[in-house]
């Protein structure tokens, strides 16, 4: 009995745990933090960041240490033999180990722009992909906001469905009574038998519907599909966004993180065009050697000892002609950039029209909810009057149940239209390029 019980203290326990209550706030901060996206895209920046030093040690002076180790064979020694006699003077035994370590920097001076320009470009890049990232953010702040509010709209369409069919359940206990004591016939017994068959039906379907929305939204702050999740929302804010047309789009304009991406980076295709022109100027570069040999080839004659030389120099290169190759490199460069121009004005474009649609949309939600509000508070009064009258066996049963499914379609609408402001209102706040991966901007 006590295994028993430990198994399902245990079991109790493990259910418990996967039972998770999220608010908006904690589905944005979890959802974030378990995006792979986020992950790829916070990789990206990195790598960028990377690139821009790599690019930038170019202009630093480049310091590298050689040395080696050589052995020669064996060979006479060198002599001279005098003009006068068969004598012979040594004058060098073979060396037969050379040793060579060579400290050399070298430092560029002018490479025709290049390093410069590629410098640049390569910080540039580095922002443009920074800008990617924020606009990762908010695509990902905007699936995770989307799935929580089909989530509560999907469990909201249930309760109703649950309350007004516990409604009808009551109403039908009171309608097979008047059968019973022959006020009603059979036939309005069986009208309010079938809106209430049909009532469970709708309850299935919202159940399913609940589930797959808890699944979409699981998915969406990267927890266990089959977690146990619920949402608690306490309020759902109605307010516009108190702006004209004109002023969202204007702040979209100075906000949009792809705006901003597109425009380092047609920036940076300005800066290549500068760096592929380098072809056509010389390069002028600093270059100096520390020698510490053995021997040391400066020295004559040559001795088997570590000496140390240096030597400091200026090199020159221009390349004077190589087949058009630079000009190429121009051109390539040069379309990049017209590329890069023609992409910002079309996405300038593309959000203006994404701007007007949303625009247009948070107010028809709006009005939406006002119509919504109306009619539930119509189909309220009529539900309560029809209530009154069929007590009173002044209406029929198929009246009745006409104002029950009236008030369920009224409630449903209402809620729908709500959860569709706040989608609307967030593509909205997301096109204006505002900042929707915190629970501020609701």
């Amino acid at each position: 009995m006590k295994k028993i019980f430990l198994i399902v203290i245990v079991a109790a326990f493990a259910t418990y745990a996967q039972s998770v209550e999220f608010t908006l706030e904690k589905s944005l901060k979890t959802g974030m933090e378990n995006s792979k996206e986020l992950k790829i895209a916070g990789s990206k920046v990195k790598e960028a960041e990377a690139k821009a030093g790599e690019v930038f040690s170019n202009l630093l002076p480049k310091i590298s240490l050689n040395s080696s180790y050589t052995r020669l064979s064996d060979v006479p020694p060198f002599e001279v033999k005098l003009p006068f006699g068969n004598t012979k003077f040594k004058i060098q035994d073979p060396i037969l180990n050379n040793y060579a370590l060579v400290l050399s920097v070298k430092q560029p001076v002018f490479t025709g722009f290049k390093l410069s320009s590629l410098n640049s470009a390569a910080k540039l890049n580095y922002e443009a992909v920074k800008s990617d990232f924020e606009k990762t953010k908010n695509e990902v702040a905007f699936k995770i906001r989307k799935a929580f509010w089909n989530f509560y709209k999907a469990q909201k369409i249930l309760e109703i469905v649950d309350q007004n069919l516990l409604k009808v359940k009551t109403q039908l206990e009171k309608v097979e009574n008047f059968y019973k004591n022959g006020a009603v016939t059979e036939s309005d017994v069986l009208k309010l038998k079938v809106l209430y068959a049909e009532m469970n039906l709708q309850k299935t379907e919202a159940e399913n519907r609940r589930k797959l929305a808890q699944i979409s939204f699981n998915k969406a702050v990267g927890i266990n599909l089959d977690s146990d999740s619920k949402l608690n929302v306490k309020t759902i804010e109605t307010d516009n966004i108190d702006l004209s047309f004109q002023k969202i789009l204007k702040e979209a304009f100075e906000q949009r993180n792809e705006l901003k991406s597109v425009g380092f980076k047609m920036n940076a295709a300005e800066k290549n065009v500068s760096a592929s022109k380098s072809g056509w100027f010389p390069s002028l570069f600093l270059f100096g050697d520390f020698q510490y040999n053995r021997p040391n080839q400066r020295l004559l004659p040559l001795e088997d000892k570590f000496y140390d030389t240096w030597d400091v120099g200026v090199a020159l290169t221009w390349n004077l002609w190589d087949w058009g190759e630079t000009s190429a490199k121009v051109t390539q460069a040069e379309q990049q950039l017209f590329q890069a121009q023609n992409s910002l004005k079309l996405l300038k474009e593309a959000i203006e029209t994404e701007v007007y649609r949303n625009y247009l949309n948070i107010k028809h939600g709006k009005e939406k909810i006002k119509a919504a509000r109306l009619a539930l508070k119509a189909a309220e009064e009529n539900l309560r009057v029809a209530e009154a009258k069929f007590s009173e066996q002044t209406i029929t049963v198929a009246e009745l149940t006409d104002a029950e499914s009236s008030l369920l379609d009224a409630q449903i609408k209402l809620q729908i239209s709500l959860v569709d402001f706040q989608l609307a209102k967030t593509a909205l706040l997301k096109s204006m390029g505002r900042k929707i991966y915190t629970a501020d901007n609701n």
